[in-house]
């Protein structure tokens, strides 16, 4: 199963980064696979460390993707690492064992420490909407913009019957971004 979570890591002189990323779970297992080159595998190969943060503000994904990365943090608890204040839950990693690739390293890891704060109360479609959006956002090099087109056409209908303010800032942010990737790489 993948999850769409917020990773935070920090560097060997404990500067945080914070990320959107889908991570592949199974029990207290969990598998990262971050694209190259990225932070988050600068920060896990320097500190050997991560944290997983389960959020319901869809503007942290947006935000992350847009460079709205300053989201309050508090100190995690058995890793030398920090969580989202945001963060419904989170897990605190420790690496097992790294399988590297030249695009895209497999990063094994176990779960140390699990916190949940607040409750789940579920996605409303537009909240998943924006995770989608946001996906597609990360992945505007790689994918024919008639793809994007679509996907973003079909991903407006939840927006519109769901959304709230708080997703409708996230969408604001991302389609600000599709919009300067239109037009400085489509239509150039």
């Amino acid at each position: 199963m993948i999850q769409e979570t917020i990773v935070t890591t920090v560097n060997s002189n404990g500067d945080p980064h914070i990320a959107p990323m889908g991570i592949h779970v199974n029990g207290d297992r969990f598998v990262i696979l971050p694209f190259r080159p990225c932070n988050t595998l600068n920060n896990i190969l320097e500190t050997n460390t991560a944290v997983i943060n389960y959020v319901d503000d869809v503007r942290i994904f947006a935000g992350c993707l847009t460079g709205r990365r300053d989201w309050p943090l508090k100190k995690a608890e058995k890793v030398d690492c920090q969580y989202l204040e945001a963060a419904l839950a989170h897990c605190e990693l420790a690496i097992d064992r790294i399988e590297d690739n030249e695009v895209r390293p497999m990063i094994f890891c176990k779960a140390l420490h699990t916190v949940n704060h607040k409750p789940f109360r579920g996605f409303n479609r537009a909240q998943f909407s924006v995770i989608e959006a946001a996906i597609l956002v990360s992945r505007l090099h790689m994918l024919p913009w008639k793809k994007i087109e679509s996907e973003l056409e079909y991903l407006h209908i939840g927006l519109d019957k769901t959304a709230g303010e708080r997703e409708m800032e996230a969408w604001r942010w991302l389609m600000e971004v599709i919009e300067d990737y239109k037009h400085e790489v489509i239509q150039a």
